[in-house]
């Protein structure tokens, strides 16, 4: 009998042939993440369990991205325990606004394929898209690892999506994963791995892919995982001729005989624009359906949507026009080389001239710290991955969240708009 993607990652980390669904195995950890709301408790937390010193600081990557630029008076103070922290225990993988913790996890190649990582946050499950366990853990969690290096998981049972086919124009990754967390709903996939297969996965580049792992914690998942190819080889810098002699990577994927706890199988062709209504991500609709409803606001950034092709998605439609009167645009890019690519590609440019507000990179608006946040009765129509009540202003905005491009054709006509 076979192994899933997921029981490959935590057997090969143990070194053991096999592992089953339900076990409890304590793994190896290959890289941590902390940003910058979490290091004052693990920072505390690392003492208090009686620690002095890191397993292996250069595991450790500490990021500020939530609270910059600080909003709120008591953000220094997490600046000054994280420094403080980092200083004493000799981390040296600290990034001051360079971008969102999980664009840089994978961006600055932190966590190849293969690994397995943990952070104080619940979108670590980006990491997936290229073939590494991640998934967020809380400060107690972290502060074990911080001291031993390893911690306990239960191998978690595996959804298979197959989706077989081409994509039709103007549908995006982010219109599939919501599609497919409509179906699964809220709670559909808890303490399970996803794990994507199909042609149309393959022809998606690791940009696409980072989208769906990443949102793949709104139905409960674990983590959401795709088999390393040569674009994931490309993208974390991994020779090409080292990645196809590379038995273990070569052979990371589900087998055919594996067990998996259920299959969903969907034609590429039937996916049409999304958007996840309030207040709940798998509160699904066509654009279709919701088309004409006066928006306030627009948002294009965060974890989910904030990279190069998808800023440049929105340039494509917005290119030589006018957002509409009174409708404001935030655009915010995942990463600090991110916005010098788009910068040097004329993107911002193009996204400024249409009357677009462009910020640095960061998490600011998505969770509702700063850069744009919004108030009662006014309606959104954002790229990021929650619509929860008060995540991005008071609990009576309303959150529509959508793909780059619906965004996009959205802040051209001041209502929601199918990209076309």
């Amino acid at each position: 009998m076979g192994m899933t993607l997921i029981e490959k990652i935590i057997a090969h980390n143990i070194g053991r042939d096999k592992v089953s669904p339900g076990e409890i195995v304590t793994v190896n950890v290959d890289r941590v993440m902390v940003h910058d709301i979490f290091i004052p408790f693990v920072a505390d937390k690392f003492e208090e369990m009686g620690f002095s010193r890191i397993w292996d600081p250069d595991k450790m990557v500490l990021i500020y991205d939530h609270l910059v630029p600080a909003s709120q008076l008591d953000d220094a103070r997490h600046f000054a325990k994280g420094d403080a922290f980092a200083a004493k225990y000799g981390v040296k993988n600290v990034h001051r606004s360079d971008g969102i913790c999980h664009q840089l996890m994978t961006e600055a190649g932190y966590v190849k394929p293969g690994d397995i990582a943990f952070g104080t946050d619940s979108h670590t499950v980006t990491y997936g898209c290229v073939g590494a366990f991640s998934t967020g853990i809380g400060y107690t969690e972290m502060a074990g690892i911080l001291g031993t290096g390893k911690l306990w998981i239960r191998v978690p049972e595996t959804i298979k999506v197959e989706v077989y086919g081409t994509l039709p124009a103007n549908v995006t990754s982010k219109d599939v994963i919501l599609q497919i967390l409509g179906d699964l709903r809220a709670d559909g996939a808890t303490y399970k791995s996803l794990e994507f297969m199909g042609d149309t996965f393959d022809a998606m580049s690791v940009a696409s892919r980072m989208t769906m792992s990443n949102m793949t914690v709104e139905c409960g998942a674990k983590c959401g995982l795709f088999a390393p190819d040569e674009k994931t080889a490309e993208y974390c810098g991994i020779d090409p001729d080292s990645f196809r002699s590379d038995d273990f990577l070569q052979n990371l994927r589900g087998d055919s005989d594996a067990v998996y706890d259920r299959v969903l199988t969907y034609r590429a062709e039937d996916f049409v624009p999304v958007a996840a209504c309030p207040s709940q991500v798998d509160n699904i609709r066509p654009v279709s359906e919701i088309a004409g409803l006066a928006v306030d606001q627009v948002f294009l950034g965060s974890c989910t949507n904030g990279r190069l092709e998808d800023l440049a998605a929105a340039a494509e439609i917005l290119k030589g026009k006018k957002i509409a009167p009174f409708v404001k645009m935030i655009v915010t890019p995942a990463s600090r080389k991110i916005y010098r690519q788009a910068l040097e590609a004329g993107i911002l440019e193009t996204l400024a001239e249409a009357g677009a507000m462009i910020t640095h990179p960061g998490c600011g608006l998505c969770c509702g710290r700063a850069g744009g946040i919004l108030t009662d009765n006014e309606v959104v129509v954002a790229t990021n991955n929650r619509n929860f009540l008060g995540r991005m202003g008071t609990s009576k905005v309303q959150i529509y969240l959508a793909s780059p491009r619906t965004a996009a054709a959205t802040a051209l006509t001041g209502k929601i708009t199918l990209p076309e």
